[in-house]
């Protein structure tokens, strides 16, 4: 076996390549390279054939294997040997990515890829030798583990590792604890003075930094939401519009610092994607040190429970809950575990691409997915992440968390004195979508058999750690009679749910039970009034299907009154639980400790989400024949996916999800802040304030919000030109790819190119991947690559020559500065879905113009992704001959826009025309 040990004695270290075959595949062809040194370009069939000959060198096994057409390739990934040597380090994973992360000399083509995997595996395992191994702790003892479970790198690695002298902690008896703090009081009443936000932002920008007046205005503004609330029910409101290049972040800051530090109370900053997230954990970083001096952290990232590693979960993987390759990942996730700063599976510092490298649905069950933790019950809730978390933020003076949880912890966060009061929505323009998600209600089979298995627990041969209602109060149902009774009464009840196999017995039209048997009916007769695809059923088109609520069959609403019957025999047994669980805290038992008292208010809270839930799907079946409430939208689904049925069920959406939100989150909060750049509607008129008025939610409560706007500093009449290419027909699919692929070409890569549809955008990428890879322009693509969006953005950014295609997850919150973006491409104008929600929502808000609103913020935010610094420029191009002129109002004022053929678009991309800077186009064909 190939050592380093005779290197190691040198004065100077050499990386030698590692003595193993190497294999690479990118579009533009495959490359073999033999463990002694000879790389030549292989067919794929032959490149299959010595990758099941011997153990191969690998980068990202299941992107080769999607590149080969072989999903059954195995071999020596680099990445699970990057994930075990440097656990919680970021990698990008690419070859480029790998060279980078490990000091290596980048390759400059495709053929020089297999000798840098070689490199590659020699310089990780001379690291393993170091005596300065930095993740060395714990590897010895995983490396055990992982030789049991036959690891392909574990043969490899055994000689590099020594065995330490003395025995290694287990991973759960190293992980620090958490400890209990007092509760933090009152914030005091605070008045910011403007001279005083000013001089907090200059400090925060540094000594030096270029004044901008916007952002000072901006600031000042912000400093209103936190001053004294004067009326119970009435925060202070303020909706601020700031263009990119503004600088918000700080200009919220800079009065969050001053009065979290005066006042002694917590901020709380929202977002909704997970980039802005680590934008702000970094410039945070600027008002607020790392620690304090008792070792606390002032600012905290919060994120949902099912972000972050249960470690009850993980034990179970460890000790034989796993098996096969999942087995392999909870090892590395393990490793990463002991070096995580907090645990977060998901944007955090484990790496996006593990989960890809095995099963998604792996990683998932490593986290809390169906709410069913036990809290203090658990051996090691003391050491819990999600704890830590919850705790840390109480004492912080930030909270960087997301819309969802900011709305489900005021909807039922388990501590009232924990709930926000002082908030930042930023990306504000997503705040709607956010609170209609968290206040809907949907009784589907998924959802249904979610409920089934928190009740029961496993059932038959299921595997893992689930443990029934029964389980989990063992001790209480033991101690009281009636909560024993009351747990027995909804297990029995529940056995009325939805159960394994279910959508088998609805496509076979042999439905069990009264839940199944209702969404066997919402199921036929869906599919029997589709009218989607062009008269095509949605069967036959592969795609999701619906049906209004309307003029139902006697049979379906018989059906509907069972189904809610059986529901109210589960909801009630718990409801008397809850009661039960209530009477044991208040008249404690000897046996009820601290920890024991904390398990059974984690167990109330977690019973009355399950009774809100229960409450909400009988409200949707007593709806069901009778009258329509004018303020939801029910309908019923089939969920389809490639062709393939995935869930059945009704589902219900508020008409304006704004009206919980002022009342849950507005109302008992002190002040509250949505900012983003495309806050208010661009309209032809200029900006629409009454609408942004009216999605804020304010009106609910009689609050007038505060308004405040300041424009982009950014030169965009001489740095970016929107080019509508007018010769593109819509539906032509080959001329759609061609224009991508010359783009592309023109731009020389650096291309995010925006669809609508996942078909067109599966299709063009399968048109021209190999082509564009043959001239030195890699491309990925969402919902083709086997890579996590977050990565396939990490990608892009990395390299200046890669082109990324997406859909609407790239459209918003994807922040590439730089020369890696130059180009955006949108395939259409974004039309809204035409969906039942969407047209009852349209027509209660204006109609056509409702939907011009949202197409106009649809391409202001994808015209943001453009130019994100003041050295930024590019073009934005649409491929649609039919652009309405009314929605040309989305751009920035004095933003050139040219209407052109595809011919004269390429030139433009190709020379890197910016806007004024060169010669236009004839008048007539210039808008602006």
């Amino acid at each position: 076996m190939f050592t380093f040990r005779s290197a190691l004695r040198m004065a100077e270290i050499v990386i030698e390549p590692v003595p193993l075959p190497a294999l690479h595949a990118s579009h533009a062809g495959t490359w073999v390279r033999d463990a002694n040194g000879s790389t030549r370009e292989s067919s794929k069939g032959e490149a299959i054939m010595a990758a099941a000959d011997t153990p191969v060198l690998l980068l990202n096994a299941p992107l080769v294997a999607t590149r080969l057409g072989y999903p059954d390739l195995s071999g020596l990934d680099l990445l699970e040997l990057y994930a075990f040597v440097h656990p919680a380090r970021f990698c990008v994973p690419t070859p480029k990515g790998l060279a980078d992360a490990l000091s290596l000399e980048q390759p400059t083509s495709d053929d020089a890829v297999p000798l840098l995997l070689q490199k590659a595996a020699g310089a990780l395992l001379q690291t393993c030798e170091k005596q300065d191994w930095a993740e060395r702790d714990g590897a010895w003892s995983t490396l055990q583990s992982l030789v049991r479970l036959r690891w392909p790198w574990a043969q490899v690695l055994a000689p590099h590792i020594a065995r330490p002298e003395q025995a290694e902690k287990w991973l759960f008896s190293k992980l620090p604890e958490w400890e209990e703090t007092p509760e933090r009081p009152q914030p005091a009443s605070v008045v910011l003075s403007e001279s005083e936000v000013e001089g907090q932002l200059e400090y925060l920008t540094g000594a030096g930094a270029e004044r901008r007046e916007g952002q000072r205005s901006y600031a000042k503004a912000a400093s209103k939401v936190f001053a004294p609330r004067r009326e119970r029910g009435q925060p202070h409101v303020l909706l601020a519009q700031a263009g990119t290049g503004i600088g918000k972040t700080l200009g919220y800051l800079a009065p969050a610092s001053l009065w979290a530090s005066a006042s002694q109370g917590t901020v709380w900053v929202s977002t909704f994607t997970k980039n802005l997230q680590r934008q702000l954990r970094g410039e945070a970083r600027r008002a607020w040190p790392e620690r304090r001096a008792d070792g606390t952290r002032p600012v905290v990232v919060r994120k949902g429970r099912e972000n972050y590693l249960c470690l009850l979960n993980l034990e179970d993987a460890l000790q034989g809950g796993f098996g096969g390759r999942p087995a392999i990942m909870a090892q590395l996730v393990a490793r990463w575990a002991a070096y995580s700063q907090d645990g977060d599976m998901v944007g955090g510092d484990l790496p996006g691409w593990l989960g890809t490298l095995f099963r998604k649905r792996a990683i998932a069950s490593l986290t809390d997915q169906r709410g069913e933790c036990v809290y203090a019950g658990c051996p090691h809730y003391r050491k819990c992440f999600i704890e830590r978390a919850a705790r840390a933020s109480a004492q912080a003076d930030l909270v960087i968390a997301n819309h969802a949880l900011v709305m489900v912890n005021a909807a039922r966060g388990r501590d009232h004195a924990q709930r926000p009061t002082r908030i930042v929505f930023d990306e504000g323009h997503h705040v709607h979508q956010a609170a209609d998600s968290t206040f809907a209600a949907a009784l589907t089979g998924a959802e249904a058999i979610e409920l089934r298995r928190w009740i029961l627990g496993p059932e038959r041969k299921s595997k893992g750690r689930r443990r029934g209602l029964a389980a989990r109060l063992a001790d209480v149902a033991s101690y009281d009679e009636a909560g024993g009774a009351a747990v027995e009464a909804a297990v029995a009840a529940a056995q009325a749910l939805v159960s394994d196999g279910w959508l088998q017995r609805l496509h076979d039209n042999e439905p069990y039970g009264p839940i199944e048997n209702l969404l066997a009916a919402v199921r036929a007769l869906t599919y029997a009034r589709d009218e989607s695809a062009n008269g095509l059923s949605g069967q036959e088109a592969g795609y999701g299907i619906e049906t209004e609520v309307a003029d139902l069959p006697g049979k379906l609403i018989q059906l509907a009154q069972e189904a809610m019957g059986a529901l109210t025999e589960i909801r009630a047994p718990l409801v008397k639980l809850g009661v039960r669980l209530e009477a044991i805290v208040e008249d404690a038992p000897d046996w009820l400790d601290a920890q024991g008292r904390a398990r059974i208010e984690g167990a109330r809270n977690s019973l009355a989400w399950r009774i809100d839930l229960l409450a909400a799907w009988e409200s949707m079946l007593n709806r069901l024949g009778g009258p329509a409430d004018p303020e939801f939208v029910d309908w019923f689904a089939v969920d389809r996916s490639d062709a393939r049925e995935f869930d059945v069920g009704i589902h219900r959406r508020w008409l304006d999800p704004m009206k919980p939100f002022a009342r849950i989150v507005l109302e008992p909060s002190h002040g509250v802040m949505l900012t983003s750049a495309t806050l208010t509607d661009r309209s032809p008129d200029g900006a629409d304030w009454d609408s942004a008025v009216q999605a804020s939610g304010a009106p609910h409560i009689e609050v007038q919000p505060q308004l405040s706007a300041a424009n982009s500093p950014f030169d965009y009449a001489n740095r970016a030109e929107v080019l509508i290419v007018t010769d593109i027909k819509r539906g032509d699919l080959p001329a759609l790819a061609g224009a991508y692929a010359r783009l592309i070409e023109a731009a020389g890569g650096g291309v995010l190119g925006l669809f609508t549809a996942i078909r067109r955008l599966r299709i063009v990428h399968g048109r021209i991947a190999d082509r564009l890879a043959r001239a030195g322009l890699p491309l990925f693509a969402q919902h083709v690559d086997p890579i996590d969006t977050g990565t396939l953005v990490d990608i892009f950014r990395d390299d200046p020559k890669a082109s990324l295609l997406g859909t609407d997850a790239l459209r918003d919150g994807v922040d590439v500065a730089g020369d890696s973006l130059r180009c955006v491409v949108m395939e259409a104008v974004p039309w809204p879905k035409p969906s039942i929600l969407h047209r009852a929502r349209r027509a209660a808000n204006g109609g056509s113009s409702y939907d011009d609103r949202m197409i106009r913020a649809r391409l202001a935010q994808a015209f943001g992704r453009l130019i994100r610094s003041k050295d930024d420029a590019g073009h934005f191009v649409v491929l649609s001959s039919a652009f309405p002129s009314r929605l040309l109002s989305a751009f920035p004022d004095g933003t050139p826009v040219i209407r052109l053929p595809l011919e004269e678009a390429l030139q433009r991309v190709a020379s890197g025309v910016s806007g004024l800077d060169q010669p236009l186009p004839a008048k007539d064909n210039l808008q602006s």
